[in-house]
Formats: structure tokens, sequence, C-alpha cells
């Protein structure tokens, strides 16, 4: 090798060097005409979060500057945020090396890249759909107000205009590299395709259920929950609970054998893991669903227990108390079993005038919850002197009614065990002649409060033959339904 070729190839290796080396970090320079010597932001969206903020600068006196870094951006959606909080939409990918040219005045007409052929496609594909957005949202007013006539030329129109956007997009993502992030964030904002019903010789559909299948398993086909990019944008957090609230049938199991699913296959990124971790876990923490704390709990024992590493001991230490109180009565548990003190019918009847039989707390027979025979037990929590409790249980009492023939039975039990509590209790009772259900009460012991996690009354149960909890905190006027759809279950 001579001389010259040696110092061309240390030349060549040293230029090489050099470009990747000025390529670390960031490096997005600004001109926005009408903006002098203001401060401007950069920041990312973070699944449902409104928008975090990574960089600021102060532009110069002919509205320059340059956002820089030493270490590259992780790559999502961001945006720039004027003084005005308006903010400007622009995707971070791999080169992080460009220009952003705007003007306040008319920002998206205006806005120009330079540097990135991916940023240019977004900026074209922005300014395409500004115009066909004015279009559509004036078509959709027409159409609130039309004639059944107009109506079907204006939902033409504006079947005509998301065509036309969905062949726009298509044809920008032939100048993509598949994995860019612009390809990735195009491609994720796209809706399944769904086939029609399969039919038969006639016309007739031969599954009716086959849409809904078909939607479900492809549901994720275009948006990829495991690439952590996406989770920078602002739809990642709503794709996902859309999935397990609508896609997925609301049993327990099911639910639990999809999240599983969803965790698991994010658990190759540890930030994606954790942001999924973390928003799974509360949104089941605070769903008001009946039965939901089934999901809770197990994403809690199974994951958030062994792998977050980022709480404090004593919320670590609180999760583990609270879920050892309300596993117990989670769906599909067998209920804890307790000896209650039955009063009989004419105990109320005669306590409504005997002073002193009405102050007795020693008398009645013991009863087990486990004892009571029937296809359907709804236990009942209750206090006479609470508001929700005196406008439900008569209501309760209305429904037992219609359902005491049957099969069903109803375990009403008075939660104060004090004296004064039994002499309010006997005169709710006898007040309304709620007389022949089983009325019960624990003078001695308040050890059903905590297992069964007492926080509020009236507190609903309803039990199958075999005790097993089957529904649960639920209103008096839910349970006739929800006894109506247990039995034709059985049929």
């Amino acid at each position: 090798m001579n001389h010259y070729f040696k110092q061309l190839l240390l030349l060549t290796t040293i230029l090489i060097t050099f470009n990747t080396a000025a390529q670390k970090g960031y490096d997005i320079k600004v001109k926005i005409a009408n903006l002098k010597n203001k401060q401007i932001m950069l920041g990312h969206y973070l699944g449902s979060q409104s928008g975090t903020i990574d960089d600021t600068l102060k532009l110069d006196n002919h509205g320059l500057g340059s956002f820089k870094g030493t270490k590259p951006l992780p790559q999502g959606l961001y945006f720039i945020l004027l003084p005005s909080r308006i903010p400007i939409d622009l995707i971070i990918g791999e080169n992080q090396y460009f220009a952003i040219e705007t003007d306040t005045a008319n920002f998206l007409e205006t806005l120009k890249f330079t540097g990135s052929k991916e940023l240019t496609i977004s900026a074209e594909i922005q300014k395409f759909r500004s115009v066909n957005l004015k279009e559509r949202t004036s078509l959709v007013e027409k159409y609130k107000t039309g004639t059944n006539a107009q109506k079907d030329s204006i939902r033409k129109k504006i079947e005509k205009i998301d065509q036309q956007d969905e062949a726009f997009v298509a044809k920008q993502l032939k100048n993509l590299p598949v994995n860019s992030m612009l390809a990735v964030l195009l491609k994720s904002t796209q809706e399944i395709k769904i086939p029609d019903f399969p039919r038969d010789a006639n016309g007739k559909v031969t599954d009716s259920a086959f849409q809904y299948r078909y939607y479900r398993s492809h549901y994720f086909e275009n948006f990829d929950y495991t690439d952590v990019r996406l989770l920078r944008t602002p739809a990642y957090e709503q794709k996902l609970k859309f999935y397990l609230d609508k896609m997925v049938p609301p049993i327990i199991d099911t639910i639990n054998a999809e999240v599983d699913k969803i965790l698991d296959n994010t658990r190759s990124n540890d930030e994606l893991f954790k942001y999924v971790l973390s928003t799974l876990f509360y949104y089941y923490v605070n769903s008001q669903i009946v039965g939901m704390d089934g999901v809770y709990v197990h994403i809690a024992e199974k994951y958030y227990i062994p792998y977050d590493t980022w709480s404090s001991k004593k919320f670590m230490d609180d999760l583990k108390k609270n879920i050892a109180k309300i596993k117990p009565t989670l769906l599909g548990q067998i209920a804890p079993n307790v000896r209650l003190v039955v009063l009989p019918a004419d105990h109320f009847l005669v306590a409504k005038t005997d002073t002193a039989l009405k102050s007795n707390p020693y008398l009645g027979n013991y009863l087990n919850i486990s004892d009571v025979k029937a296809k359907f037990l709804v236990l009942v929590f209750w206090e006479a002197d609470c508001g929700h409790c005196q406008k439900a249980m008569p209501k309760l009492h209305e429904i037992y009614q219609k359902l005491k023939d049957k099969g069903v039975e109803i375990l009403a039990v008075h939660a104060i065990s004090s004296v004064p509590g039994k002499r309010k209790w006997i005169d709710f009772v006898n007040e309304h002649e709620m007389y022949d259900w089983i009325n019960a009460w624990s003078p001695y012991s308040n050890e059903y409060r905590d297992l069964y996690d007492l926080l509020a009354f009236p507190a609903i149960f309803i039990l199958d033959e075999n005790k097993k909890i089957i529904s649960k905190r639920i209103g008096a006027e839910q349970v006739e339904e929800v006894i109506n759809f247990e039995m034709r279950k059985k049929i």
C-alpha cells in the first residue's frame, strides 16, 4: 500500500468518525418569522399526558434559534410550543439534525423542513389534511340538519374525502422506509379493513360474530404497541384501553389473559413495560365496573409487586394489605362465612311496643351464612340511619316480593351492633314491614366488616347456591336484573 493511499484511507476514516460523532445528540434549527426574542419549548407526548417539556430556547431578534442536546431524543411525536400556546407537531425520528421554518401568521401553510425527507413528507400530509378537514367538518355539520336525500349525497362526499386522504397517505408511505417513525405513526392511525359477513348461497349471513372476531384478532395489526416510539403519541393509551374495554368480553379471566399478553409482550423494553404496567394497574384500581378489582389484584400480584422497583416501601406494604382485604370477596370466591344472630318477625312486632325487648341485644338464634339454602342469596349489609340505605332497603324489599318464589333469599344484616343501633333497626323494619326475609345482625362482633371490606352501605353481594360470589356492590335496582340474567344462563 503506497503512502498516498494510506493517507487517503486515514482521511476517509477520520471523516467517517467525525460525521458519526457529529450526528450524536440533536440539533433542531428553528426560524419563526414575527417571533423575535421570545421563548419557545420543545416537548413530547406520552400516552394520555398532554405533553412533557424536553428543552427550551429563546429566539434571537431575527426569530432564529436551535434546540441542541448531546444525547439523541427518544423517537416519537414531539411539538414546538409557541408563546401563544399553539403547538407545532413534528416527528422526531432517527435523523435529529434538521431545520424548521414557519410564520406565526399562518404557521401550517408556511411550514417548511430542511434536512429531513421524513419531516418534509409529514408537512405535506398535514397541509393536505388541513384542507380536507375543513371541507369534511362543513359536510358533517350539513349532514346533521339535512333531509334523508341530502344526507345520502353528503355521506358519499364524506366517504370520497376519506378515500382521498387514505390514498394520499398510502402514496406518501411508499416514499418512506417501512420502519421510519413517520411510517410507523401513519400506519398506526389506519383502521383495519373488515371483510363483509360470510353468506350462504341465498345471501343469508352464516356467522353474525365474524366481523367482531376479525376486528379483535386484527386490532393491533397496524398499531404495534410493543414499539416504544408509539408510546410518545397521544393515541397509545387510548388504543390499549379501547381494546380491553370494547374488544375483550367482560369476563375477568378473559381480561386477565389479555392483560398478561400485553404486559408480557412489552417486557423487552423497561420504559414501555413500566408505563403499560402502571397505566393498566391504575386503570383497574379506579374502575367502577363490578368485578374489575379482580383484574387489579391479578396485575398487582403477578406484575406490580414482583417487578415494581420505583414505588416506596410504604406504597408496596399498603398495596399488599389492600389486596389481602379485597381478595376474599372477589367475584368467583366463596363468600366468607360469618356467624350472625337472626331475629324472627314476631320479635320486631312485639318490640314495637315493648321497650325492654327492643333494647335487649341477647336474644335471637345463631345462623351461619353457609346455612342459608337458596338458588340465589342476596346478602346485604346496611344501617338504619344511612341515607342511601333508607332509600335502597324498601326498594330491595319490593324486589324481593317478585323473586322469593323463584328460590331467591335475602339475608339483610344490620351493621350497627350497639343497643341504640338495635332500636333504630327495630323501628325501620317495623315502619317498612320488612318481616319476610332473614333479618340478622352481629351484636357481639364486627369481624364481618373486615371480611367483606365494608366501607360504605348498603353493600350488596349476590351468591349462587354454592355461596360463590357472582355479583357485588351493585344498586338495589340491579339485583333483579342480575338474578334474572343468571337464571337465564341455567336454562
